[in-house]
């Protein structure tokens, strides 16, 4: 396919390695076909690069469903997507990111594969991405899983780091110099992860009364308290670049319109708290916020209308008020769209 080329996750499993060093991958491969793999695409107001991105994905997978998540359909892109061969669903953005991803899930299940990808148009692909993620697939020993890549986050200039599964206090732990295995995590970035039919089926959907942000985290969380384990595949790394990034000083920051800080900080708070149980991180919650605001006051431009989404999350985190932010709070919302 040749197109014109911000935005905007039954067989019994076993618990993830207690310790944090990458584990072996399991010496008898499941029965995962390396060819039964889709991939879910979110597009939103893609460009041509964007579309490359997907022209790429399509060139090493025959089952990819593009979801469009822009609020009014390209009639013209939809048809020569679809001419090409992607299904495509028109989804306006309902329930968000986490809608979108669950759209496509359920397109690609229906389909028969036993593990899908998703993608946002931003992320950049070696070409061996999927033959590898799916040889470490049909080795984690497990039909149930959460496995991602290794992310280089471009804005930043370093690879993300993990967070270890064992303990009370999970703490970020660099995989710079890793090279290869499987590392157990509490979660994954969802651009690039692969999920396994049977861990989608396990878990249900992801969450679309959370919209956007904290989506991926609060799947990951999911998954590793309900025994599904979650990793990072060393082997393979993508490149990522989210948002219009800029530092000064010791702050760096996505530099993300207002109602989009109002979902971060909303749901940082609710993922956070509703697994205070579990892990000892209700100590980051104030800690997330108030870095929040710093970036916001030193940084970034719209500092009233981002402090006061960043506010108003914050409290509707703290009494579980989720769902979309303009059908709770017009008003605020109208307020804070830039």
């Amino acid at each position: 396919m040749k197109v014109d080329r911000d935005l905007g996750a039954d067989a019994p499993y076993g618990p993830p390695p207690p310790s944090d060093t990458a584990v072996e991958p399991a010496r008898t491969p499941r029965a995962i076909d390396p060819r039964a793999f889709g991939v879910v695409f979110v597009l939103w107001h893609p460009d041509a690069s964007h579309l490359i991105h997907l022209d790429d994905a399509h060139a090493a997978c025959r089952h990819v469903v593009a979801v469009d998540n822009s609020p009014e359909a390209d009639a013209d892109l939809h048809e020569r997507l679809r001419g090409a061969g992607i299904e495509v669903v028109f989804n306006r953005n309902a329930g968000g990111i986490s809608g979108a991803y669950n759209r496509g899930v359920e397109a690609l299940l229906a389909r028969g594969c036993q593990v899908v990808f998703l993608l946002d148009q931003d992320s950049q692909l070696g070409p061996d991405f999927f033959a590898r993620m799916m040889q470490a697939c049909a080795q984690v020993g497990s039909q149930a899983f959460v496995l991602g890549p290794k992310v280089f986050e471009a804005n930043l200039g370093r690879y993300l780091p993990v967070f270890s599964p064992a303990g009370r206090m999970p703490r970020p732990e660099r995989i710079d110099d890793r090279v290869e295995g499987l590392i157990p995590t509490l979660f994954v970035i969802s651009s690039g992860s692969a999920i396994s039919a049977a861990a989608y089926r396990e878990l249900g959907a992801f969450r679309e009364d959370y919209f956007i942000e904290y989506v991926d985290i609060e799947y990951g969380l999911r998954a590793t308290r309900q025994g599904i384990p979650v990793y990072v595949n060393a082997a393979v790394e993508m490149r990522q670049q989210v948002g219009r990034f800029f530092k000064r000083g010791i702050f760096s920051t996505s530099n993300h319109v207002a109602w989009r800080r109002y979902y971060a900080s909303r749901n940082a708070v609710h993922a956070l708290r509703s697994n205070a149980s579990r892990w000892s991180v209700h100590w980051l919650i104030e800690l997330l916020t108030l870095h929040q605001v710093l970036c916001v006051l030193v940084c970034e431009e719209h500092k009233l209308r981002k402090i006061v989404a960043i506010a108003v999350g914050y409290f509707d985190g703290v009494f579980g008020r989720l769902g979309a932010f303009e059908q709770r709070h017009p008003r605020l919302a109208a307020f804070c769209r830039h």
